[in-house]
């Protein structure tokens, strides 16, 4: 048990240095050898977790795979509004992209190598597919606009893709707490502001004021 906690450990270590490594500089200008410096890591002892480049960056997309549908479990339950249901799953992946460097890695890697991507691990394909269902489901029991349910989901992915090119804010450590300004514990410009104002938009309802 101790040799297995061990190993765990060490794999939670890799794939957090990988993270930090793809986010930054993407994949094709990773190396494990570089992963494994991060960490005080042989390239030998790297291997026996992962045998691969391309074996690491898959399992950072299959835990965001986890991250997605712990979301939707948390927001779409069985009797909630669809409106209100899609707007809380995209605000709170949101909110994991901007904190959790292991997150914002795997999108970056979905995005970039779509190959790594291939289902059983694409992550967007499966986020597109339940955005546009959740829309239709909205535009049916909760009075969302008539807008294309794929084109609706298309830009939330595209602005959610867009925080990849934002740095990280506040972050406290490398799996990260939500941004908070220092002051006030309020959230820092960009975060729920933005989706506010999107949401408002195309809900078709009267912008309220902004911070």
């Amino acid at each position: 048990m101790a040799k297995q906690e061990r190993a765990r450990r060490t794999r939670e270590k890799v794939l957090t240095a990988a993270a930090e490594i793809f986010a930054a500089q993407g994949y094709e200008s990773t190396t494990l050898n570089t992963v494994a410096d991060r960490i005080g890591m042989t390239k030998g002892a790297l291997y026996g977790h992962f045998p691969s480049k391309a074996s690491l960056a898959r399992a950072l997309i299959q835990e965001s795979r986890t991250t997605w549908t712990s979301l939707r479990a948390e927001h779409d339950a069985p009797d909630a509004d669809a409106a209100r249901a899609l707007e809380g799953i995209v605000v709170g992946f949101a909110d994991r992209l901007r904190s959790d460097i292991r997150l914002r890695a795997a999108l970056r890697l979905a995005v970039d190598c779509p190959e790594l991507a291939q289902s059983p691990h694409n992550v967007l394909a499966e986020m597109h597919v339940a955005l546009t269902d959740l829309v239709r489901r909205a535009q049916r029991d909760s009075g969302f606009p008539d807008h294309c349910p794929p084109l609706v989901a298309e830009l939330l992915l595209i602005v959610i893709r867009g925080q990849l090119n934002t740095r990280p804010e506040n972050t406290e450590d490398s799996k990260g707490t939500q941004d908070t300004d220092q002051t006030d514990g309020t959230r820092t410009p960009g975060g729920d502001p933005l989706w506010r104002l999107l949401f408002t938009a195309l809900s078709g309802n009267r912008s309220p004021a902004l911070p």
